[in-house]
């Protein structure tokens, strides 16, 4: 087992960051923490880095205990989001920092660094100034770093939020092949839900301080546990129940819980079908805004009831080039999802 988190808990005053958590990453794995701010997956993560104490639980780093341990002592990488990069230091001395720290042999330094460079992809890029780099090079410098010291354990808080959408992009993809090589334990902090499903292979989604669900990238889309992570994870519509028709019968728990009347149903807009002609499943609604995104039309509608659907819809599968808002259209979802309230809790 890479890390395991055994009921762990953290309170800052009155606020409940971390409630009985519990969680394990496997060896090698590359797991994201997903949620919105304040969820707790910031402290979850210093937790495990030794950066926060634990009110209560424990932590186990490729099975040592290591509750009580210090930072060092756990041998864990730590990128931060705004890189903390030594501003007078070069790229190459940012990288040999810790190592120098460890008191390796100049030789020994330097054929590491010159590694770690080429690792990152920054090969010739030693003798510069992080302010003479651009954000994405500045992040990979600040990941140099924390592999530099040969770390258990990897941890990354959001480390890619500060940075344009084309070079967070880019990066996603770049970690991901960069933990394909080096298969090192690797925990992600963010908030972004298509990143989560890009870098990772298991998901641990978080709210108010607890674990809704822990699963891969498919099973938290196509099986969401709560409408929490529905609604979190990917665009979803949410509507009285049998406001929309849906082709297959609905996907969830269906027994006990609110009437049936009194379920709400949440459906993906790419299960949602639009059509210019009424069908025998379909319900008719008015075109309230049509927009371009690429290969597919997003198609915002408004129904009787006075709800609004959005659907995502192929270009090739509607013939847009003849509506005007206010059109009346027609449109049934493909499948849907209700939830069963817990009145345990």
């Amino acid at each position: 087992m890479g890390i395991r988190v055994a009921n762990v808990s953290k309170r800052f005053g009155d606020f409940q960051a971390v409630d009985n958590v519990s969680v394990d990453i496997d060896s090698g794995s590359l797991v994201a923490l997903l949620g919105p701010s304040g969820s707790g997956k910031s402290t979850l993560l210093r937790l495990i880095a030794g950066l926060e104490q634990a009110d209560a639980g424990r932590v186990w780093i490729t099975g040592e205990e290591a509750t009580d341990r210090s930072v060092q002592e756990r041998q864990v990488g730590f990128v931060f989001q705004h890189f903390a990069l030594f501003k007078h230091r070069t790229v190459r001395q940012n990288v040999s920092f810790g190592l120098e720290l460890r008191h390796w042999k100049k030789e020994a330094i330097r054929r590491r660094v010159d590694e770690l460079l080429d690792l990152v992809q920054l090969r010739g890029y030693g003798g510069r100034y992080p302010s003479q780099l651009s954000g994405g090079q500045r992040q990979r410098v600040a990941l140099a770093r924390a592999l530099a010291v040969q770390p258990r354990v990897l941890l990354l808080d959001e480390p890619f939020s500060a940075l344009d959408a084309k070079v967070r992009k880019e990066l996603r993809a770049w970690l991901r092949n960069l933990h394909d090589e080096m298969h090192v334990t690797t925990v992600i902090v963010t908030h972004d839900q298509e990143e989560a499903m890009e870098v990772a292979d298991r998901i641990v989604v978080m709210n108010e301080g607890h674990i809704e669900q822990i699963g891969t990238p498919a099973e938290i889309y196509d099986h969401p546990a709560s409408p929490f992570v529905m609604s979190f994870v990917g665009a979803v519509n949410m509507l009285a129940s049998g406001a929309v028709p849906v082709q297959r019968p609905l996907a969830g728990p269906q027994d006990g819980g609110w009437p049936a009347q009194e379920q709400p149903v949440f459906f993906r807009p790419h299960d949602v079908e639009v059509s210019l002609h009424p069908g025998a499943d379909t319900v008719p609604a008015r075109l309230r805004r049509l927009s371009h995104m690429g290969r597919d039309l997003q198609v915002e509608v408004v129904l009787e009831s006075g709800e609004v659907v959005v659907a995502q819809v192929p270009r090739d599968q509607l013939d847009h080039t003849s509506l005007a808002l206010g059109d009346q259209v027609h449109i049934v979802s493909r499948q849907a999802r209700t939830f069963v309230p817990d009145y345990s809790i």
